[in-house]
């Protein structure tokens, strides 16, 4: 941790001794702050917001190989098993260790981040008062909360340093120095501010806006709700009444909004006029001819455009996913989902499939120009031959930028959108006993993807999809209501890297993925030794540097 922070803090000296020395250098340094600089909180606030795309391809803020391959909902892809092959082995829980480096630059960039955010707001709480301060301040609280997120539901226990954190007590902190539930909380306060402080609307788009942070804090202490066993183990003992009547309430702040849902599910998914549209409540912002050899381009989902198209056909929606999708009969998600080894086009599915799946012989983003092939795909016989369709591009699209090999794109990511609040709410109400409240919020998301055929007309023959009609095609109890509100969001989220962390929340990672092993077994050869063992694989292990760079005070996670 000390190497993680002291980093930035040898940067910001050396950029104000530099900035001096007029005798040795006679043109200010580029790439530096000065001095002055430094102080400035709006200049420390835009290098906070830089952060968000701070990324690479194999140390993803987008956390597809954490959250998507390490699920039921795709395969890691790419040339085989070796390429990238620690994130194979997160894919088939097996021989997950403490050293894998891409998870050890994961840890230290986000921790960069946070370090950023800790700067600025302890900058702004020592100078005195100046207009938006509050405001600035809750802009670099949201950013922490976002980034102490991520951590937490990477690893469980992290060690919490904020901007009142001595830089020579860094090292001292410990990892297990909060409980599960007082992180969680931590991470609340911030949004809490966020919330309290920031404006409905932002003037630039990009930064966090009080709907925002109320989403966030929502989502937050939804995650808090699900008390799990004790220190060493992850299984899920309660659900606690008080956290989630505040995910009702910070959800009623969104839902009072003038946010809503896209008329069609794909607009969120398109780039141009349609980013940073109703339904995205946050965004990471990308760009291009900024003076820059490519641009600020999504560095996170670079891997997963099919090999007919660029490089590198990672990420690659499972047939258990497609299979998901199936609606034949009701227009509702089948029990015995999970039998059909292809797509098939004499069956109905929910037309979300389309907006998230690529299938051979169907357009391509949409375009008649691009169909998808079964030759894009790069190991067919390991990888099957879907591929993923939110995080790419037509790549007719001037947001389509070549870095050969890689082929990035523009296009904004969403972090939280309103569809995602929705079900939230809705599952807090289950809980809660009050499952009549979640049905209209649960439907209200089926009848969009009903409606979402605006850019698929060419599949229209395949779609089928109707809303819960209690006492006509489901019995709405508590039980059907939960099972109902876990469908809805696998469907509606699918490939939006959350997966994996809704299965750990419900306490149901490890039945779930050996159920989804147990059949995979059968249609890839490399699932042959998976297992997942519970109260282990649910989290990630704490990176092995970095325990040795805390002399040793961290503890490890439980099993590894």
């Amino acid at each position: 941790m000390k190497t993680t922070f002291n980093k930035i803090i040898i940067t910001v000296l050396a950029a104000g001794l530099l900035s001096g020395c007029n005798k040795f250098l006679d043109e200010t340094p580029k790439g530096v702050l000065s001095s002055d600089q430094v102080k400035e909180p709006e200049r420390l606030l835009t290098a906070t917001y830089a952060a968000l795309g701070n990324d690479h391809y194999d140390v993803p803020f987008s956390l597809w190989p954490y959250g998507t391959v390490r699920s039921d909902d795709a395969y890691k892809g790419g040339s085989g098993p070796q390429d990238i092959q620690v994130f194979h082995f997160l894919e088939t829980a097996n021989n997950i260790t403490p050293t894998f480096d891409e998870v050890n630059r994961l840890w230290f960039q986000l921790y960069v981040s946070i370090s950023r955010a800790n700067t600025t707001i302890r900058t702004i709480q020592e100078m005195g008062d100046f207009a938006n301060k509050d405001e600035k301040m809750a802009e670099a609280r949201f950013l922490r909360g976002h980034f102490y997120f991520m951590l937490k539901i990477l690893f469980k226990y992290v060690p919490y340093i904020d901007e009142q954190v001595p830089i020579d007590s860094y090292e001292t902190v410990d990892n297990r120095a909060l409980t599960n539930d007082a992180l969680w909380q931590k991470i609340a306060d911030d949004f809490q501010y966020a919330t309290d402080h920031l404006p409905v609307v932002q003037t630039e788009i990009g930064r966090a806006s009080r709907i925002a942070a109320a989403a966030y804090l929502a989502k937050t202490y939804l995650y808090k709700a699900y008390r799990q066993d004790n220190q060493e183990r992850h299984s899920v003992t309660s659900i606690n009444q008080t956290d989630l009547e505040k995910v009702v309430q910070s959800t009623d702040i969104v839902l009072s909004s003038n946010r809503t849902l896209e008329t069609d599910f794909g607009f969120n998914f398109l780039p141009g006029q349609y980013e940073n549209g109703t339904e995205a409540l946050f965004s990471i912002q990308f760009s291009k001819d900024d003076g820059t050899k490519f641009g600020r381009v999504n560095l996170s989902d670079v891997l997963s455009v099919p090999m007919g198209l660029g490089c590198c056909d990672f990420n690659k929606p499972s047939q258990s996913l497609v299979n998901a999708f199936r609606t034949t009969g009701k227009g509702l998600p089948l029990d015995n989902y999970n039998t059909l080894n292809t797509f098939n086009v004499a069956e109905k599915y929910d037309p979300r499939l389309f907006h998230t799946v690529a299938i051979p012989n169907l357009p391509y983003k949409y375009s008649a120009k691009h169909v998808y092939e079964e030759s894009w795909t790069r190991n067919p016989s390991e990888y099957a031959m879907y591929a993923s369709l939110k995080e790419n591009v037509d790549p007719d699209c001037d947001c389509f930028v070549p870095m050969v090999p890689f082929y990035a794109n523009t296009k904004n990511r969403i972090v939280i959108r309103f569809a995602d609040v929705l079900l939230m709410r809705a599952e807090a109400l289950i809980e809660l006993h009050r499952s009549q409240e979640a049905l209209p919020l649960i439907n209200q998301v089926r009848i969009r993807a009903k409606n979402s055929v605006t850019l698929t007309g060419y599949a229209t023959d395949k779609m089928l999809i109707e809303t819960y009609k209690n006492g006509e095609n489901i019995i709405w109890n508590e039980e059907n209501a939960r099972k109902a509100l876990r469908w809805e969001r696998r469907l509606e989220l699918a490939m939006e890297n959350g997966r994996f962390f809704d299965l750990v929340r419900w306490g149901i990672a490890g039945e779930s993925m050996n159920a989804y092993y147990d059949v995979e077994k059968s249609r890839r050869s490399y699932y042959a030794s998976s297992h997942f063992t519970a109260d282990k694989y649910e989290y990630l292990p704490i990176p092995e540097a970095q325990i040795r760079l805390s002399k040793y005070l961290y503890k490890q996670n439980t099993g590894y």
